[in-house]
């Protein structure tokens, strides 16, 4: 092992009395999140918008190689590209594609084809995944656990826009190819998900859903 490569980790010492008020409260601040697609087409600073981005790449990936690149769109002519060519994939999802048992297990979500909020909403965060990195003189080098590390950025990216007060959805048009070409990226990215993100519309309203209890999600042992 190299130490001149590693560095001391400075902890946050709190007792456990503060631990579990950080963690209730922390749980009950996320508790309250919830998909949205009823957006504000109200202005959200670059700036904001670049430290959720920081805060997601942030998370731990498999051997440390980041293998992520988050795309960040607010130009509104980008925005009805990809709005378009979404819904044209979701008209045909909803119609030839997706099964009777799928298509029931939406219908208490009130979504179909149409998605304007990929308009209204200021930013469209568009997270692509990395199988491999390309280096300055062109050669490939592997990437390791990619879905699971892209999964767990998104998780972070998803906490980051809730702490900032703003909301947002996870959308995955299937097939997402179109991001790939509408937004020039490399052949060594492939799309991930799409979050809208910005406010919530005076008018938005979401599903009366109850959230699993603990002895549902949890087995002790």
């Amino acid at each position: 092992m190299d130490k001149q490569s590693y560095i001391p980790y400075k902890s946050i010492q709190i007792d456990e009395k503060e631990m579990t008020q950080r963690s209730k409260a922390f749980y009950q601040y996320l508790n309250l999140r919830r998909s949205v697609r009823d957006f504000s087409n109200r202005t959200v600073s670059k700036e904001v918008i670049e430290k959720i981005i920081m805060t997601a790449s942030s998370a731990p990936s498999g051997a440390h190689k980041q293998p992520w690149t988050f795309c960040a769109v607010s130009n509104p002519l980008i925005k009805n590209k990809i709005k378009n060519a979404a819904e044209k994939e979701e008209y045909e999802s909803y119609n030839n594609r997706m099964s009777e048992e799928w298509l029931d297990a939406l219908k208490p979500m009130g979504t179909n084809w149409e998605k304007p909020f990929l308009e209204i909403a200021p930013w469209l965060i568009i997270v692509f995944k990395k199988a491999y990195d390309i280096d300055e003189n062109g050669s490939r080098h592997k990437n390791y656990y990619v879905n699971e590390s892209v999964g767990i950025a998104c998780g972070f990216l998803i906490t980051a826009i809730h702490q900032a007060g703003l909301v947002t959805l996870t959308h995955t048009p299937s097939p997402m190819n179109f991001l790939q070409k509408i937004l020039d990226r490399p052949a060594n990215e492939r799309p991930y998900l799409l979050l809208p993100v910005g406010y919530p519309s005076k008018e938005a309203t979401v599903p009366n859903f109850e959230r699993k209890p603990a002895n549902k999600v949890i087995k002790w042992y």
